[in-house]
């Protein structure tokens, strides 16, 4: 996608925020090795089924209030990360928080527009996106629509590093460190598990993951995990992290002068953590790309979104200062694409909604979703990324109804 065709109010909105990302760098490089290696066991579902199928984690539940004729319940649980990876989450991420959002009475029996969720109990997974901290903004747009329009539950889930989880010195959703997305993700995963099997053992079903932009890639990496099929609903969300980072419109939220200088000065980075890079578009060989045109696509090129001040402002050749580039491209591949993972289960239960003018989420230089996921289905907004969110909401539960209805055709006597 050329940047004549990316959403211009994609490209103002987010020109006007304040929030910058990986304020204090890439992160330990022992970090980075923890997350990476764990991503290999969690990537292969069966690998991480040795771990998932011994799961018991307590959860609790705590207040209950009636509201609008939902009935909204807060939990938490102890997140089991921080016994896998000691140390690896901020004090404040250790308990994981999660909001239920229910209707006051489940419907015995559907009328013809929602006739494939008679006697069921439907729940959707909600993660969050870029900046949604807290319950409020998916109760209120999506949970509450939800029950209204078809009688069907939510749990909302609340991101480390997000809301309750947020770290004291953290200003709003400014990331300090590249591993701090990578742990979010990781923890996202494992914590998913906790409450699918919850949501399980309560009677409800059948079960959908959903996330608009990035809450969307962290659905799908859920639902990656689960051992079972499961409805799968990716809203304004794409293949891997690194079209994001290194070409839509939050390149230019990140410090490249900085990220540089730390991965020239900071040996490990090159020495430990490099060689774990794995990308299923492209071989990193000697700490460049291999027959790949990413680079010249996202920065060399003269009308490149990514063609930032503070990188050609560095008095050192193109090769050398496109260093930090170049391995951030490889970390979000490696971490966050989703050819790195398994395939769901089932992918005829998978709704994609993409953005067609999307300039957070460009799609040139990676597998498209539907690609990756044969059998899955994709619609298209004429919009881009912020419109989309704003007006769209709608599409998104219609795609939401669709995978359940798909599910109760496939899996009638399964739930």
């Amino acid at each position: 996608m050329c940047m004549l065709e990316a959403s211009r109010l994609d490209q103002v909105y987010r020109s006007v925020l304040l929030s910058k990302f990986f304020t204090k760098g890439w992160g330990k490089p022992k970090t980075l090795e923890k997350v990476i290696r764990l991503r290999k066991e969690f990537g292969d579902r069966e690998l991480a089924q040795k771990y998932f199928s011994s799961l018991d984690v307590p959860v609790k539940l705590n207040k209950q209030e009636t509201q609008d004729g939902c009935v909204i319940i807060d939990g938490e649980f102890s997140s089991p990360i921080c016994d896998l990876l000691p140390g690896i989450l901020p004090q404040e991420g250790h308990i994981a928080y999660f909001q239920a959002v229910l209707p006051e009475k489940w419907k015995n029996k559907a009328d013809d527009r929602n006739h494939w969720m008679e006697g069921k109990r439907p729940l959707v997974l909600h993660f969050a996106g870029t900046g949604d901290h807290y319950f409020w903004r998916r109760r209120s747009l999506m949970a509450k629509p939800l029950i209204k329009e078809m009688n069907v539950g939510s749990i909302i889930i609340e991101n480390p590093y997000y809301g309750l989880r947020k770290p004291k010195d953290q200003f709003r959703s400014s990331l300090h460190h590249v591993s701090d997305l990578f742990v979010m993700g990781a923890a996202n995963i494992i914590e998913s598990q906790v409450l699918l099997k919850w949501a399980e053992k309560q009677g409800f079903g059948p079960l959908c993951c959903h996330g608009i932009s990035m809450g969307g890639h962290m659905a799908s990496l859920a639902a990656s995990a689960w051992n079972k099929p499961v409805c799968l609903v990716p809203c304004l969300s794409w293949t891997s992290g690194s079209v994001t980072f290194c070409q839509g419109v939050m390149a230019k939220a990140l410090n490249w002068k900085l990220l540089h200088n730390q991965y020239e000065d900071v040996k490990d980075y090159k020495d430990k953590v490099l060689h774990l890079i794995s990308s299923p578009e492209f071989k990193f060989d000697n700490g460049g790309f291999s027959g790949d045109q990413f680079l010249r696509d996202s920065f060399l090129a003269p009308d490149s979104r990514v063609s930032l001040t503070n990188f050609r402002d560095m008095n050192t050749e193109t090769s050398t200062r496109t260093g930090a580039f170049t391995f951030m491209r490889g970390l979000m591949d490696e971490c966050t694409h989703l050819g790195n993972y398994s395939v769901p289960l089932d992918t005829q239960l998978i709704e994609i909604v993409a953005a067609q003018y999307d300039a957070y989420q460009p799609r040139k230089s990676v597998k498209p979703l539907d690609q990756l996921w044969p059998g899955s289905r994709i619609r298209y907004l004429a919009q881009g990324h912020v419109s989309s969110y704003l007006f769209h909401q709608n599409v998104f539960r219609e795609a939401i109804y669709d995978s359940f209805k798909t599910y109760c055709q496939k899996y009638e006597n399964k739930i």
